[in-house]
């Protein structure tokens, strides 16, 4: 009896582990996650909006405020024209110059946004992150900062798949040539020579002359 408990034990441990197993939900990538905490924020921008603002009348114009509103978050120092570090991509000594949100922080953002705007019922046409407004902005925002940090910021370029070299047709077969000798094509004319000609019946004859032996 107790051999027999023992396996009927084991066997409920082993299907309750599997059952486990496959009802445990997969986490969420890195991505996800933070394009959920993202969202978030923004829902609650807009509840501690004056006055508070529902995101069906959300547009471009309030996600530049939003953006502005995360500048002062920012740990990128952005020196101003007046600075002597101006275009310095590092500065040997301190200076009294803004802290902002670098530009590549604020372009994930808005990419993020985007696609949760989309995923929580948005219409794509309606999309405010998608705005002309805001990419005009960190178009702005790119080209400030890579002239106050002397940082270019470049895209990267996908790479292309490596041509494909093309195949040389194979040659034309050549039908064999049919050469006969002829020791005296014509007795009065003194030339002997190879006659080469086409297996094909019509073909034409092409004469070869030989050198007379005397």
């Amino acid at each position: 009896m107790s051999a027999a408990a023992a396996a009927a034990n084991s066997s409920s441990s082993n299907s309750s582990t599997e059952t486990n197993a496959v009802t445990r939900p997969t986490p969420p990538s890195r991505y996800e996650s933070q394009k959920r905490r993202d969202w978030n924020t923004f829902g609650q921008y807009l509840k501690n909006h004056r006055p508070p603002l529902a995101l069906s009348r959300c547009s471009g114009a309030h996600v530049l405020e939003f953006l502005r509103y995360l500048d002062q978050f920012g740990k990128t120092k952005v020196h101003s024209p007046a600075c002597p570090f101006f275009g310095h991509p590092h500065p040997p000594a301190p200076c009294p110059c803004p802290l902002r949100q670098a530009w590549g922080s604020l372009d994930a953002l808005i990419g993020r946004l985007r696609a949760a705007f989309e995923e929580n019922g948005g219409q794509p046409e309606a999309n405010p992150f998608g705005a002309r407004a805001v990419r005009l902005y960190l178009r702005e925002v790119r080209e400030m900062q890579a002239k106050a940090r002397g940082i270019a910021y470049e895209k990267k370029k996908r790479k292309r798949p490596p041509p494909i070299a093309a195949t040389a047709p194979p040659p034309a077969a050549i039908s064999p040539l049919q050469v006969s000798d002829l020791n005296s094509t014509n007795p009065n004319s003194g030339l002997h020579g190879h006659v080469v000609g086409s297996s094909e019946a019509g073909d034409s004859l092409l004469m070869i002359p030989l050198p007379v032996l005397n």
